[in-house]
């Protein structure tokens, strides 16, 4: 399966269980490393950033992943559902 649908079935999935998610547009000027998806319920910020099974995190997602949890925020890698429920999504 492709990253583009992996995310898509954990975007379908949070939306059912009513979290709002915002895809994030990867463009010229854009933050390096910023996670794929933006998820928000009940006052929970949650960063995903969507891998195949076999997928890597580069340096910039490292570093970026670094600085949400420094400053307290919540993020995940997923390669699938199973991760976001392992995770209490």
């Amino acid at each position: 399966m492709r990253e583009r649908d992996i995310q898509a079935l954990i975007k379908q999935y949070l939306q059912l269980k009513g979290w709002f998610v915002v895809k994030i547009h990867q463009s010229l000027g854009s933050y390096r490393g910023i996670a794929d998806l933006y998820a928000l319920k009940d006052g929970e910020h949650v960063w995903i950033e969507v891998k195949t099974p076999k997928g890597r995190t580069s340096k910039y997602q490292e570093r970026f992943k670094e600085e949400i949890e420094s400053h307290g925020g919540r993020y995940i890698v997923a390669r699938g559902i199973e991760d976001l429920q392992k995770a209490g999504l």
